[in-house]
C-alpha cells in the first residue's frame, strides 16, 4: 500500500551510487534556494539580519530566515530521506528524514545525513525480510505502524548514541587544530582553510573550516573568513568553468548543470557542486582542493579582510581596505578557479557518445526536474 518498489540496481556499488544521486538531486532545490536568499539577505549589510544590529531591515531578516533557518534547515534531512528512498521506497523515507534531521542538529552535517539514509533505507530493508511471512490481512498494520515506529527508533537511537559524538569529537578536534595554527603564518593557514572547503563540499570537514571562521569573526579576526569564503566559491565555479572550456570531457546533462554552477559558487552555495563531482570524486576533488588552497593562501597573502560569514561575491563591496583590497580578493578567487578549471580539464579524458549515451540510460539525473526549465 504505502511502499513503492525501489528500481532494480546493477550491484551492491551502484546501489550505494545510485541512491546517494537520488539524494543529492532532491537536496540540490534547497539548496539553491536556500543559499541564493542568504546571499540576497547580506546584500542590505553584514548584521542587517539582526534586530539588535542599527543596520536592521525586516527584508533582510525575512530573507535569512526563509534561507537559513528554513531552506539550509531541510537540506541534510532531504538528503538522507531520498538516499533511504532510493534503497527501499516509501516505508524508509520517515526514518531517513528524521535520521537526517538528527545529524543536522547534533553537527555530524553531510556525513551523518549520509551515514542516516543508508542506515534507513537498508533497515527497512531487513525489515521486509524478517516480515516478509506477515499475515496478508495484517500487512496494512505492519507498513502504516510497525515499520515506521520500529525504523524510526532504530535510526534515532544509532544517530544519537552511535553517530553523534565522535562526529561531534572530530569537529572540535579540527577547530581546536585550526586555532593552533594561529600564531603560525597566515599563508599556511589559508591554505588549510581553503583546502578544508573543498575537501567534502559541505561535510563535517567544511562546516569545521566554517564554524572556526565564525569564531574568528566574533574575535575580530576577518581574515580567515576570506580564505574561507574564497575557498567555497572556487569548487562550483571552478566545475562550471570546467564545463565550459572542455566541452568535450562532460556528457550534455553536465554541462547543462555546469552552467548553474556560476550563480550557485557566486553565492557561496559550495555543496552545489556535488552532483557532478560525485561522478566523478578522484579527479574533480583534488582539483577543488588545489584551486581552493590557493584562493586561501592569495587571500591572505594580500591580508583581505571580510566581517560578513556569507553571501559569496554579493558581500564583495564590505571586504575592507577599499577597492584594492577588493579586487584582490576577486583576483585570489579566479585564480583558484581557473586552476580548478584546468586541473579537471588535464585529468579528465574526452568522454564518447557511446559512454554519454550510456551513462544517461544507466543513471539518473542528479538535475532535479524543477531546474532544467
Amino acid at each position: 500500500m504505502m511502499n513503492e518498489e525501489p528500481r532494480e540496481q546493477n550491484g551492491f556499488p551502484h546501489e550505494l551510487y545510485d541512491s546517494l544521486m537520488n539524494g543529492i538531486r532532491h537536496m540540490i532545490p534547497f539548496v539553491v534556494g536556500g543559499g541564493i536568499l542568504m546571499a540576497v539577505s547580506f546584500m542590505f549589510g553584514v548584521n542587517a539580519a539582526d534586530v539588535k544590529d542599527p543596520s536592521y531591515s525586516p527584508v533582510a531578516a525575512l530573507l535569512y530566515t526563509i534561507g537559513h533557518g528554513n531552506g539550509f534547515a531541510l537540506m541534510v534531512p532531504i538528503l538522507a530521506g531520498f538516499i533511504a528512498y532510493g534503497i527501499s521506497g516509501t516505508l524508509a523515507l520517515a526514518p531517513g528524514m528524521i535520521g537526517g534531521l538528527i545529524a543536522a542538529s547534533t553537527g555530524s552535517g553531510f556525513f551523518g545525513g549520509i551515514l542516516a539514509g543508508y542506515l534507513s533505507g537498508y533497515f527497512i530493508r531487513l525489515l521486509n525480510q524478517l516480515c516478509r511471512k506477515f499475515p496478508k490481512g495484517l500487512v496494512n498494520l505492519r507498513n502504516v505502524l510497525l515499520y515506521p515506529v520500529v525504523s524510526v527508533l532504530f535510526t534515532g537511537v544509532v544517530m544519537y548514541e552511535v553517530v553523534a559524538y565522535p562526529m561531534s569529537v572530530f569537529n572540535n578536534w579540527l577547530v581546536a587544530c585550526l586555532s593552533s595554527f594561529q600564531g603560525s603564518s597566515l599563508e599556511i593557514l589559508g591554505l588549510i582553510l581553503g583546502a578544508m572547503m573543498a575537501v567534502d563540499l559541505g561535510g563535517p570537514i567544511n562546516k569545521a573550516a566554517y564554524t572556526f571562521g565564525l569564531a574568528m569573526i566574533s574575535a575580530g579576526n576577518y581574515y580567515p573568513m576570506a580564505a574561507i569564503m574564497a575557498g567555497g566559491l572556487v569548487p562550483p565555479i571552478g566545475i562550471g568553468l570546467a564545463t565550459v572550456l572542455f566541452k568535450k570531457k562532460f556528457d550534455a546533462e553536465d554541462r547543462d548543470q555546469g552552467k548553474t554552477y556560476f550563480l550557485l559558487g557566486a553565492s557561496f552555495i559550495t555543496e552545489s557542486a556535488m552532483p557532478v563531482a560525485a561522478k566523478d570524486v578522484f579527479r574533480i576533488i583534488p582539483s577543488s582542493i588545489v584551486g581552493s588552497a590557493i584562493a586561501g593562501v592569495m587571500t591572505m597573502a594580500f591580508h583581505v579582510a571580510l566581517p560578513a560569514p556569507h553571501g559569496g561575491l554579493f558581500v564583495l563591496p564590505v571586504v575592507q581596505g577599499g577597492l584594492t583590497q577588493q579586487m584582490l580578493y576577486l583576483l585570489s578567487i579566479l585564480t583558484g578557479v581557473v586552476v580548478t578549471a584546468l586541473m579537471i580539464g588535464l585529468l579528465r579524458k574526452n568522454i564518447t557518445e557511446k559512454q554519454s549515451d550510456a551513462k544517461k540510460e544507466d543513471e539518473p539525473s542528479p538535475l532535479p526536474a524543477a531546474l532544467k526549465g
